[in-house]
């Protein structure tokens, strides 16, 4: 099993015993809706260009989906370090499950960069490779190579923070510090209108403190100190760096609601800090100096983050029913599916061209082939790249436990 951004495994082998069975099925749920905001996400960006009258416009599929998401990761990361109860072991856990695919699809996209030319937002100097080695792209004010590369920068801040807060034995305090930072996006957002950290130099600062900060807690020399650097790092980062502050702070109070939901689960905290956390970032952007596109107005807004909430409750009210299998299958290629469908979507567009403008089943053929093909890339991906690298991060995790 692997837990995070990805991904418990719902099948078991014959040599499975009963109780690794079970903890399997019962976190089947969280896979399942890992594949729906995978396939949200998918949809929000194939339907402009194939399919534009299914596009939704009463609320936004693509922040829908990446808010499953989130919440999901609040969910089951903190669980994952407290269970392991080992920093080292959660850390090497974290770069073998996200490094490999990550850094896979940037190499493809910059091999195919003469045919379909790198974005043009992204740096071409030095500060973006110092931007994405480190994953904290997005607050650092640096574009990715891909563009659903920016949320794995709030995922980075989070499992830096989260770590901090292991280490200050303050980690179970998830309901206050969602509160804390729904309070803080309404305020940058009355506040903040751009970062305020300015140039190239956050980038690089970030990855020299993150490379030695990452050094130190895997091998233990200054693991504490280590721990609260990065932790304020990210803090600072996320609040000064960061292209929309308030954004950034609603998505973290969104991952710490999540954590709230596990510690209700388990008895040790009370529901009320989720609900006011869902109150403070459904606000956040209604009175923001920073909130012009047409999914954060109050409608659309409101209706993504019910949507979102709704999904996962739902999901948790069913988590000791069996899941549907292709969901299931689907959270299990969720991570692939999401890198990889935005450069693969562009590679058929140059081929095909937009297809907005043809005829219905034209459309319908496109968009079952893209599907089809992507389906078929990020099983392959996963296969030969993700779970490969996930079994050898646990064998040296194993190792020098």
């Amino acid at each position: 099993m692997s837990d995070g951004y990805g991904w418990w495994v719902v099948t078991a082998s014959p040599v499975t015993t009963t109780a690794s069975v079970s903890a399997s099925h019962r976190l089947a749920w969280l896979d399942c809706l890992r594949g729906v905001g995978a396939l949200a996400v998918v949809a929000e960006h194939m339907l402009p260009y194939v399919a534009p009258a299914l596009r939704p416009y009463t609320f936004n599929l693509g922040m829908y989906g990446v808010l499953v998401f989130f919440l999901v990761s609040g969910y089951i990361i903190p669980a994952s370090l407290e269970r392991k109860g080992d920093i080292r072991a959660f850390w090497i856990s974290r770069i073998f499950r996200l490094y490999p695919l990550y850094l896979l699809t940037i190499a493809v996209v910059l091999a195919l960069s003469w045919w379909v030319p790198v974005r043009a937002h992204v740096p071409r100097d030095p500060s973006s490779a110092a931007a994405h080695a480190t994953m904290l792209l997005d607050v650092v004010h640096q574009a990715g190579m891909v563009d659903t590369m920016w949320t794995l920068s709030y995922e980075m801040v989070f499992y830096l923070l989260v770590t901090a807060l292991f280490v200050a034995g303050v980690h179970r305090a998830s309901g206050p510090i969602s509160i804390v930072f729904g309070v803080v996006a309404i305020v940058a957002g009355l506040l903040l209108n751009a970062p305020l950290l300015k140039g190239t130099w956050p980038a690089y600062a970030s990855f020299a403190l993150f490379a030695v900060g990452m050094f130190c807690l895997i091998t233990g020399h200054l693991r504490t100190i280590a721990a609260y650097t990065l932790g304020a790092v990210a803090v600072v980062l996320l609040m000064t760096g960061s292209y929309v502050p308030w954004l950034a702070a609603a998505i973290l109070a969104s991952m710490f609601a999540g954590t709230a939901i596990y510690r209700w689960e388990r008895g040790e905290a009370s529901l009320w800090p989720v609900l006011a956390t869902g109150v403070l970032i459904t606000l956040s952007p209604f009175w923001s100096i920073h909130a012009g596109w047409w999914w954060v107005q109050p409608a659309a807004w409101t209706i993504t983050i019910l949507l979102a909430t709704g999904t996962f409750a739902v999901g948790m009210a069913l988590r000791r029913r069996r899941m549907p299998k292709v969901l299931a299958w689907l959270g299990l290629i969720s991570y692939s599916l999401y890198l990889v469908h935005h450069p693969l979507l562009k590679y058929m567009l140059t081929i095909t061209g937009s297809l907005r403008d043809s005829a219905w089943h034209v459309q319908a053929a496109g968009a079952i082939g893209f599907v089809a093909m992507l389906l078929g890339v990020s099983w392959l991906t996963y296969r030969l790249v993700e779970a490969p690298m996930q079994r050898l991060g646990r064998r040296i995790a194993k190792r020098y436990a």
